[in-house]
């Protein structure tokens, strides 16, 4: 859920190989053989251009095996460097869907006229290799990260365009909304819930029963707007409340949750926690749309 953000634009520093087969051909002296021309049918085709290994093509730019390679390496080392365990195929699958993600954002950024110019990536670099401690410290880090300084740099570039169509993205979205105020009972098994139901109907006060459930919070869901709960049922059921009015039973995994509107406001500054919700929801909303209308090739 968007509660649990993650980041991933800014997550991963990507890694681009872009490989350039050249060839060189030897002129002639002046005492070769003046060479006898086959016929036309004959003639051979030009050589081509030896494809790059892909681990995926998006809208036709390529990530290559050793860049997804490389990132998985420095993704298995950091969870292990956190003591967490992840399978293998689930760090692949995470790794490229990561990727393809950062890729897409930077893909948009040119679209939408984005240019970085050399000397803004130079200057970053030249930055970074300061905060480190000089251009020495900074390429002993990146060898020891799996980088050259020409798939650093690449990396580095991607991760610049991404951002800034992330900050783009999220530069729209509004600053207010409408929010409720809400209070919940939250029971663990359907008979209880029913009992206080009950209750209710009969003209027991929500806010005590709350309290008596719950003491340490009072039942308190305090402020939310729309698309911010885990629990998309009671979001739905508390936007459909007038102010005091109780719900059915809501069954979640958590439990049985019965809740009451307290006050809304149709206007109202959205919190920093709301923000960075609704700001990964719109981020996830972009990349789902950009998979759908991209060509994909895994």
């Amino acid at each position: 859920m968007l509660k649990q953000l993650s980041d991933r634009p800014t997550r991963l520093l990507l890694l681009a190989l872009f490989i350039i087969l050249t060839s060189t051909a030897c002129g002639n002296s002046q005492d070769a053989p003046t060479p006898t021309l086959a016929p036309a049918t004959e003639t051979s085709a030009p050589p081509t251009a030896t494809p790059i290994p892909a681990a995926a093509t998006i809208n036709g730019e390529v990530i290559s095996i050793e860049e997804f390679n490389a990132e998985l390496l420095r993704f298995q080392d950091a969870q292990n460097a956190l003591g967490n365990t992840v399978p293998a195929e689930e760090a692949a699958e995470r790794v490229l869907n990561d990727l393809i993600d950062q890729l897409l954002l930077a893909q948009a950024a040119v679209e939408a006229g984005y240019t970085l110019e050399n000397t803004e990536l130079d200057a970053r670099i030249a930055a970074l290799a300061e905060d480190i401690g000089g251009e020495e410290n900074l390429s002993t880090w990146q060898t020891s990260h799996g980088y050259t300084s020409e798939s650093f740099r690449s990396s580095l570039k991607k991760s610049i365009e991404a951002a800034w169509m992330r900050d783009k993205i999220l530069a729209e979205l509004p600053s207010t909304a409408e929010e409720v105020h809400a209070q919940q009972i939250l029971l663990y098994n359907r008979e209880t819930a029913e009992d206080i139901q009950s209750k209710l109907e009969g003209g027991a006060k929500f806010s005590d029963l709350a309290s008596a459930y719950d003491p340490k919070t009072n039942g308190e869901l305090g402020w939310f707007p729309r698309n911010y709960l885990l629990e998309k049922s009671i979001e739905d059921a508390a936007f459909s409340l007038e102010i005091g009015q109780t719900s059915d039973i809501i069954e979640t995994e958590v439990g049985f949750h019965i809740i009451m509107v307290l006050e809304r406001k149709t206007e109202r500054p959205l919190s920093p926690d709301a923000m960075l919700a609704l700001s990964e929801k719109t981020l996830l909303d972009w990349l789902a749309n950009a998979r759908e209308t991209s060509k994909i090739e895994k």
